[in-house]
């Protein structure tokens, strides 16, 4: 039963938001009582936390899938970008920007985790890189690491790109050009106007 309610909040709070789905709703949509959804979670911020933790898990557990596919570092990073988007829906109802406003303690919880989580994987990206003169030699690992981070965060900030202007594929593919730009040799670039080739083809 566990799994069910953490499937179905799932699906509710990316579809619309954290902060607008209530406990009756999600117990109505499972068909179950309140008080069945109470014996599971004591109260909502209990919820939103184990759904937060869920889907990060099956994320990561997705993402792992990419890297064993021993891609090329530039086509690893659009197929990532693809198992985000699939798995949070285009992020249409902002549960990001309500994560943070309404649960921060969670959200940067979360935040924290997958900064950990993303170090080591965004680095090894960087060293498979320079091996394969896709990425230039002379970057800084450390800094670029950390950037990449932080820039994949800002652009999820709604302040700065409301939904109305901006779709999650294109801030996503726009940031993934503008990092790899930075870093790539020539040889990165034809293999990054490669990849946005294929991404024209598949969004259009």
């Amino acid at each position: 039963m566990k799994d069910k309610i953490l499937e179905k909040s799932q699906e509710l709070f990316l579809n619309l938001g954290f902060k607008s789905v209530t406990m009756d709703e999600i117990a109505n949509s499972l068909g179950i009582s309140k008080k069945t959804l109470y014996k599971h979670y004591s109260n909502k911020t209990q919820l939103v936390e184990e759904v937060t933790d869920y889907l990060f898990d099956n994320i990561c557990c997705e993402i792992d899938s990419v890297y064993d596919l021993n891609l090329n570092p530039i086509e690893e990073l659009f197929e990532i970008k693809k198992v985000v988007l699939q798995n949070l829906k285009d992020e249409k109802s902002s549960p990001q920007y309500q994560l943070q406003k309404y649960y921060p303690k969670i959200y940067f919880e979360l935040k924290n985790k997958q900064f950990e989580v993303m170090q080591g994987s965004i680095k090894e990206n960087l060293n498979t890189g320079i091996n394969l003169n896709l990425y230039r030699a002379e970057i800084d690992i450390e800094f670029i690491s950390r950037l990449y981070f932080h820039g994949l965060i800002g652009v999820r900030d709604r302040d700065l790109f409301p939904l109305q202007q901006y779709s999650m594929n294109n801030l996503i593919t726009n940031y993934l050009d503008y990092h790899l730009r930075g870093i790539a040799t020539e040889k990165g670039i034809e293999e990054l106007e490669n990849q946005l080739n294929k991404q024209s083809v598949i969004y259009e």
